[in-house]
């Protein structure tokens, strides 16, 4: 397979596969809000699809819907003063009555609908003269902001066109790489970045998937070579994208494996490195997992997160190791690993959550993955993915490469994890 066609493979899989789903949720809510202040059922007028989902940029496992329902004019007089409650509590109580068995509420800005797979997050707003949009802001007693997303949406639209359709196949190829490693990045940043660094370079203009090899490494030494700042101004609007987590050093171990990748061109190991990368979803070649099972006669039990549940990162989490052996705290993992020192047996290993950006309620699901040919000749890969709590305990019983990994489960989509690598001679 050339690496056209890999990248061509590998978009492939990550598109939305639920669009009809997602499609008629948007058009429920839609007919239910229209009965409400129009006394219409009509499922496509007044709203307006935006987000990921709405700029055409989400991949499969998008969790996070965003549509705004444009109210009718002549009621912004009954709204202006005060009204900001009482105008998300009417948009709520409308969409309860089309589904009174799923959960529906008020979040400051938003009216969120939680579904099985995937919630939508509906926000009733009054068009402006300059085709901007003024929302309820319910804190601090209430307040009315501007939103500005068709702006950002022809951006992207005149955008793609000019760039080879480019910029919509990299804000998805950004996505994937976010999930597979736990950036805490959302997804008008994401589509910012990719936005200006097309914005920024003519090389790509007219190419394609031949050359995303080389449009992923550039991308992603121009993401880790960025200033840290607290925002940056969206594609189209000009408003300001807070960034949530700093994603300058993923970015950095990113371009570094992406040449490490290209140097691998038609070599059998060419995919297994850009699946490191962008994931499981790039297509496959023979891991070496595969040849170790055929020697021990032992096949591994690891389980993907991605098969279980939706993944959309969307918050910041770093989970440490602490080093024991008997009793005697020695020092963090990232030290041994800092310092290049080895990491003998009969060591205990206590892996926890330093910290953690999702609020409210949530999940913590914990996975440990043995490696290499002595983890197969025991029989030991281990792999599942199981609950747990803020720490787990492991043992440093034989050698090989292990990985430990977290995440973070929230309305039923991980939202957030973080991984340890740990190497035992």
């Amino acid at each position: 397979m050339s690496i056209a066609d890999s990248f061509k493979q590998f978009l492939t899989n990550i598109k939305v596969p639920n669009h009809d789903q997602i499609e008629l949720r948007y058009g429920e809510i839609t007919a239910a809000l229209n009965k409400e202040f129009r006394d219409s059922e009509s499922k496509t007028s007044n709203n307006l699809q935006v987000g990921s989902y709405g700029r055409w940029t989400a991949i499969k496992g998008v969790s996070d819907l965003d549509m705004l329902y444009i109210v009718p004019a002549s009621l912004w007089e009954t709204y202006k003063d005060g009204g900001q409650s009482k105008l998300l509590e009417r948009t709520k109580a409308a969409i309860k009555a089309r589904y009174p068995r799923t959960e529906v509420y008020v979040d400051r800005l938003v009216v969120r609908v939680l579904y099985k797979d995937f919630h939508v997050e509906v926000q009733p707003v009054f068009e402006q003269a300059d085709k901007s949009f003024k929302y309820p802001d319910t804190y601090s007693g209430g307040s009315w902001k501007i939103t500005k997303p068709r702006d950002e949406i022809s951006a992207m639209t005149e955008f793609v066109s000019e760039k080879n359709k480019n910029l919509r196949r990299l804000c998805k190829m950004a996505r994937s790489w976010k999930n597979k490693h736990g950036v805490g990045m959302g997804g008008l940043l994401i589509d910012t970045l990719a936005h200006n660094f097309l914005r920024d370079t003519t090389e790509y203009d007219n190419k394609s998937y031949l050359y995303y090899d080389y449009m992923s490494r550039d991308f992603f030494k121009y993401l880790s070579e960025l200033p840290k700042q607290d925002y940056f101004a969206a594609l189209g609007s000009g408003q300001r994208v807070r960034v949530k987590s700093n994603f300058q050093k993923s970015a950095k171990k990113a371009h570094e494996l992406a040449i490490a990748a290209i140097e691998a061109a038609g070599k059998d190991n060419e995919s297994e490195k850009w699946k490191k990368i962008y994931g499981k979803d790039y297509p496959d070649t023979v891991a070496k997992a595969e040849a170790a099972a055929e020697r021990y006669g032992h096949r591994s039990s690891e389980q993907f997160v991605e098969d279980l549940w939706p993944v959309d990162i969307r918050y910041p989490l770093q989970i440490e190791c602490e080093v024991t052996q008997n009793g005697f705290r020695e020092t963090l993992l990232r030290e041994f690993l800092r310092r290049r020192l080895p990491l003998r047996r009969q060591k205990k290993l206590r892996f926890f959550i330093d910290s953690c950006g999702v609020p409210g309620d949530y999940t913590i699901l914990w996975k440990i993955l043995n490696r290499g040919d002595e983890a197969f000749r025991r029989k030991c890969t281990r792999g599942t993915i199981s609950r747990g709590g803020k720490e787990i305990t492991e043992t440093t019983d034989f050698n090989g490469d292990h990985i430990v990994e977290c995440y973070i489960v929230k309305d039923g989509v991980v939202v957030a994890k973080d991984r340890i690598h740990v190497p035992i001679e």
